[in-house]
């Protein structure tokens, strides 16, 4: 099924002239929005503590950080950018009870909808525009008179106006320019999801680990194994992303070219695939969704076991070494 694409000529900014958008959350995505859309002459409010590193930043870039309490009460539309583990207790303690009549409520992710952690009032707009890049690119594309690619979806339309208030929130970030794709909460989350575990983290993470010990275990020096596993990987994916699959395939030797043949389909092999499937599958039951939850809820134990795991996997011991040889790639050390 063909998905509707839709540009500036579709909607305008109209709808949130003489509007207040409070942006919740000054992080990736929260500065982009907030600066974009005050550069496109709508009024942005900014909750964000101003002790944070965030809320300084917001100072810096010209706003008053205030409470999320404080800037739900004067907003029309309200932006939530928090991380999704920490949108419903803030929802329900600070959002819920300051609602404006006839105020909107905007994501940049359909998690806590989709999977109804969040549960809005009924007579309240429900919309999503969600960038297909960091939030960085976001504010730099607009900066260069360009935009970033949008989903938008319509969850709820109580006051038939929701379609409108979405649009120009999309155009007033630069996304219109490129591009926006109408979608579902459903769709975007669920696809969204999938990505993140099967192929652009957890599926990445796990080849470039297991190539790196496949080679260091063989008696390979480590520095040669990140180069070919982790480092290189931002190459192949500049040329995907510039020119898909084939693109890739033209710039590279005729020997990667076969090898990518060859071998690629016996290490990512059907029972792979059987394996994503059921991943969404998880995701789709909202299995997933509640794994996420429950640890979240007794603190992450788990997540931050993981975390703490590989963050000394010897992979990422000899990278800090050699991004340090780089300074052209302009390296970060957490």
């Amino acid at each position: 099924m063909a998905i509707e694409t839709l540009y500036e000529k579709d909607g305008s900014l109209n709808a949130l002239q003489g509007k207040t958008v409070a942006v919740l959350g000054y992080g990736s995505q929260g500065h982009a929005h907030s600066q974009n859309l005050r550069d496109s002459g709508i009024k942005v409010v900014v909750a964000n503590r101003k002790d944070s590193d965030n809320g300084r930043r917001a100072m810096e870039d010209g706003f008053d950080p205030m409470s999320v309490a404080d800037a739900v009460k004067q907003a029309d539309l309200i932006i939530i950018t928090l991380p999704d583990e920490v949108q419903p207790e803030v929802y329900k303690s600070q959002i819920e009870p300051n609602l404006k009549k006839g105020a909107t409520l905007g994501f940049t992710h359909g998690f806590n909808i989709h999977f109804k952690t969040i549960t809005p009032p009924k007579g309240v707009d429900v919309i999503m525009v969600a960038p297909k890049g960091p939030g960085h690119t976001v504010r730099s594309e607009y900066e260069r008179g360009g935009g970033v690619p949008c989903l938008l979806a319509i969850h709820q339309d109580a006051c038939g106006k929701a379609f409108d208030i979405a649009m120009a929130w999309a155009i007033g970030i630069g996304g219109a320019r490129a591009g926006v794709l109408r979608t579902s909460f459903k769709n975007e989350c669920e696809t969204d999801l999938f990505g993140e575990q099967n192929v652009l983290c957890g599926g990445l993470s796990e080849l470039i680990k297991n190539g790196f010990e496949v080679l260091t275990e063989a008696g390979y020096p480590p520095e040669l194994a990140y180069f070919e596993v982790c480092h290189e990987v931002k190459l192949i994916v500049d040329l995907i992303v510039r020119g898909g699959l084939r693109f890739m395939r033209y710039s590279i030797s005729n020997t990667a070219e076969f090898g990518d043949y060859f071998t690629g389909p016996k290490i990512v092999d059907s029972s792979v695939k059987v394996r994503m499937k059921q991943a969404l599958a998880d995701i789709q039951s909202g299995k997933f969704a509640q794994a996420f939850r429950e640890d979240y809820e007794k603190g992450f134990p788990w997540f931050k076991a993981q975390r703490e795991k590989n963050r000394n996997h010897p992979v990422e011991t000899i990278g800090k070494e050699l991004r340090a040889m780089m300074p052209w790639i302009k390296p970060v050390e957490m």
